[in-house]
């Protein structure tokens, strides 16, 4: 897979599925392929594996290349697969390394949060993955305490193809599109769907997106909307979708993961709860919320039906 195709794919949809469990706490792979298939069916571009709404941080290394190996083999070759990799470099390039002889047709590498990590030696982490690993590497960059020339060192390696952006800082982002050339990598939105608009406007493309699990079709209109420039379209169907990105950032964003994994219960998907230190389970309160709000989407009956 060349720098240029996976470009292509991130422009569109990186859409990063759930890990799902089974009753005895371990990963339910059954449970992965069919959400996998679900989302490659759909035309999502780029299905990340064991990205955050993986709960990368709470699976063992063995769970991750179970995670990596079930998402390939349910993707069958019809969208990209991204497995991400990250933790302690070597772990991150031996992971790397292994999502390569999988099929893997990218890697994506989590921010380290070592926090002792300096800014400077983040953007290095990056670079030596992108030297040691023969496939083309996203790097996820969640804060924006790496300098301009930090972040360029990144997006200028000849192998990273693009950057995941999941700070809110579009000063900095914008003042990096600027300075960025042809071999640069992409610049992608890395905040979901309500944040796609204003990144667009500054110059990314694409976006990552948990809500692919739930609702496909729905992150796919904002997708068309956005590069089609229909801007007010856009706004509207972020619109639709808020109270569901809201509930997600309860708790400083530890019910993230923990709405999405409930939504897809609530549509037939057994996935588990969350491992800790994620939120496991939302209240009863906030169950009814989620329900209201896939009623409002169709995906479940109405009150009025079920009774």
């Amino acid at each position: 897979m060349t720098k240029q195709s996976v470009r292509a794919g991130l422009a569109g949809i990186s859409g990063v599925h759930v890990t799902p469990y089974g009753a005895n706490g371990a990963i339910d792979a059954a449970m992965m392929t069919r959400i996998v298939d679900r989302i490659a069916t759909a035309g999502i571009q780029n299905i990340v594996s064991a990205g955050n709404t993986g709960e990368f941080y709470a699976l063992t290394p063995d769970e991750v290349r179970l995670t990596h190996d079930t998402a390939i083999a349910a993707n069958a070759g019809r969208s990209l697969v991204t497995a991400a990799v990250g933790r302690s470099l070597k772990e991150a390039i031996e992971l790397g390394k292994r999502a390569k002889g999988a099929g893997a047709n990218a890697i994506m590498a989590h921010q380290p949060l070592d926090p002792f990590a300096a800014p400077q030696a983040q953007a290095g982490y990056f670079r030596t993955l992108a030297d040691e690993v023969d496939l083309p590497l996203v790097a996820y960059v969640r804060s924006d305490a790496m300098s301009f020339n930090d972040l360029m060192s990144v997006a200028n390696h000849p192998n990273v193809a693009g950057v995941k952006f999941a700070a809110t800082n579009l000063m900095m982002l914008a003042e990096c599109v600027r300075a960025s050339g042809p071999a640069t990598a992409l610049w992608v939105c890395g905040l979901a769907e309500g944040w796609a608009a204003p990144f667009y406007a500054v110059g990314a493309r694409g976006f990552t997106s948990g809500l692919v699990n739930v609702d496909p079709a729905r992150s796919l209109a904002i997708h068309t909307a956005l590069e089609s420039g229909y801007f007010d379209r856009v706004r509207d169907l972020v619109t639709t979708i808020a109270k569901f990105e809201q509930m997600r950032t309860k708790f400083g964003n530890g019910a993230n993961v923990t709405v999405v994994k409930e939504a897809l219960d609530l549509i037939g998907f057994a996935v588990g709860p969350v491992r800790q230190p994620g939120l496991p389970a939302l209240d009863a309160a906030d169950r009814d919320q989620l329900a209201d709000v896939l009623r409002g989407w169709g995906l479940i009956p109405s009150r009025v039906a079920a009774e």
